[in-house]
């Protein structure tokens, strides 16, 4: 079938709050069927819909072992966040090349419409938390490197843009 491409950053609409799902429709399925596809391709552990340029808050998070495990969400925000944080190397398929150590709460509870268009809660520990949490970000118009100090992030950009050329 094949994914759309990936937008690049610094593309506006990575920095662009996505629009909410107003009800989950066979054409949403089709969306999250398509990112499933980019994420696994990647390969990774999540993708948002806006990182295809799709700019609806649509997400898909598959940390399991043996993959094949996605969970479809649309309209995902954080109810509830553990105190306790996990460190993890992030990194994103729009600024290819480059990863950063980023802390994030341990485990979050998430409130999402599942693919039946339920609103779901739903506990994510460990790298599902994470992966989860990255994809909220975008969802909101930010980036895992938004929580670098100004320092690094200058750095690991004009990294990315050695590694582009």
């Amino acid at each position: 079938m094949g994914h759309r491409p990936f937008v690049m950053w610094p593309d506006k609409r990575l920095r662009t709050p996505a629009e909410e799902v107003a009800t989950v429709t066979d054409e949403v399925r089709a969306i999250w069927d398509e990112m499933i596809e980019a994420m696994d391709a990647m390969p990774g552990v999540g993708l948002a819909a806006v990182q295809l340029g799709i700019m609806k808050r649509l997400a898909v998070v598959d940390a399991s072992d043996e993959r094949g495990k996605a969970v479809r969400m649309a309209n995902p925000e954080v109810l509830h966040a553990s105190v306790q944080l996990r460190e993890h190397q992030e990194a994103s398929p729009n600024l290819p090349g480059v990863s950063a150590v980023i802390s994030r709460p341990r485990a979050v509870t998430i409130a999402y419409l599942d693919e039946t268009g339920e609103r779901v809660e739903r506990d994510f520990v460990g790298l599902w938390a994470t992966s989860v949490q990255h994809q909220i970000d975008h969802v909101n118009g930010r980036m895992y490197f938004d929580t670098l100090s100004k320092l690094k992030r200058d750095r690991l950009i004009a990294k990315a843009r050695k590694v582009r050329r």
